[in-house]
């Protein structure tokens, strides 16, 4: 037993460094956009980092990023289809990569804990809908509502 946990803080500790590299990659995508809006590849690569994070925190039972991730990779993609990022959404979309990145400092290194209220995950996103004009923001059929799991509860 000792083993697995050692196996899991270490991959919990991969996790957290490729999260980082992962959210800047998402950052420098959203900078990109801010100079030259709707560029496809720059959205099509946040659309892919975002996925990847989320499913990376999935598997470390990380509920709490994993599903802020898909909430933001639904609007986006939605919004890509519909619409055009005004400065206004990708604000907004700034302003969810700064709560991620936040969020992902707060990890507890070695228990995988992430202890928050949601209320400020959830205003950013109704937030982000709303400036990509959907006034209600639905989350994704699939998703499960954000909940907090630790790491050594998903482990058990």
């Amino acid at each position: 037993m000792p083993n697995d946990h050692k196996e899991g803080t270490q991959g919990l500790l991969e996790f957290l460094v490729e999260a980082e590299s992962l959210l800047a990659k998402s950052e420098e995508c959203l900078c990109h956009l801010q100079l030259i809006s709707n560029d496809t590849d720059a959205i099509d690569c946040m659309l892919s980092t975002l996925l990847k994070l989320a499913n990376k925190a999935d598997v470390l039972g990380l509920e709490a990023v994993s599903e802020f991730s898909l909430h933001i990779h639904g609007l986006l993609n939605h919004a890509q289809h519909h619409m055009a990022l005004h400065n206004q959404a990708l604000d907004a979309l700034k302003d969810c990569f700064t709560l991620m990145a936040w969020q992902l400092e707060l990890i507890d290194p070695k228990t995988g804990q992430l202890s928050l209220d949601d209320s400020e995950q959830m205003s950013l996103i109704e937030a982000f809908a709303f400036q990509v004009g959907q006034s209600r923001f639905q989350p994704p059929v699939h998703a499960k509502p954000l909940t907090l799991v630790t790491f050594s509860e998903r482990q058990a």
